[in-house]
C-alpha cells in the first residue's frame, strides 16, 4: 500500500493514524509549512469545520520564513482557538519533522494556553 510513496507522505500517514487513535473528541491543530510561509488551523474533524486559523500571510510584518514568524503564528492560533472555546487539541505536524519552525509554532501555542 505504501509502495511508491514519498518519505513525506509515509510520515504524514503514520502521524495521522497515531492521531486518530489518541485524539478522543479533541480538535486537531494542523500545521503546514512551505518555503515562505507557515499555516496553522484548529480543525473539528467530526463536523468538518475549521474553528481557528492563523498564518504568516496576514498580520505579520517582516520575514515570514523564520522561527520568529512561526512563534507569532503559534501564539495567534492559540488565541483564536481560546476565543472559539477550544483549550485542548492534538498536534498534527503532518509529514513535517518536529524541528525548527514546526517546533517553534507548537511551543508558542502551548505557552499561549493550548494543551497538547
Amino acid at each position: 500500500m505504501t509502495k511508491g510513496l514519498s518519505l513525506f507522505e509515509k510520515r504524514r500517514r503514520r502521524n495521522r493514524t497515531a492521531l486518530r487513535a489518541r485524539a478522543g473528541n479533541r480538535p486537531r491543530l494542523s500545521v503546514h509549512r512551505s518555503g515562505k510561509h507557515i499555516y496553522a488551523q484548529v480543525i473539528d474533524d467530526e463536523q468538518g469545520r475549521t474553528l481557528a486559523a492563523a498564518s504568516t500571510l496576514s498580520g505579520h510584518e517582516g520575514a515570514t520564513a523564520n522561527i520568529a514568524a512561526a512563534t507569532e503564528v503559534g501564539r495567534r492560533v492559540a488565541e483564536a482557538a481560546k476565543a472559539a472555546g477550544v483549550t485542548a487539541v492534538v498536534f498534527d505536524r503532518g509529514g513535517f519533522l518536529y524541528h525548527g519552525r514546526v517546533k517553534a509554532l507548537a511551543d508558542a501555542a502551548r505557552e499561549a494556553g493550548l494543551e497538547f
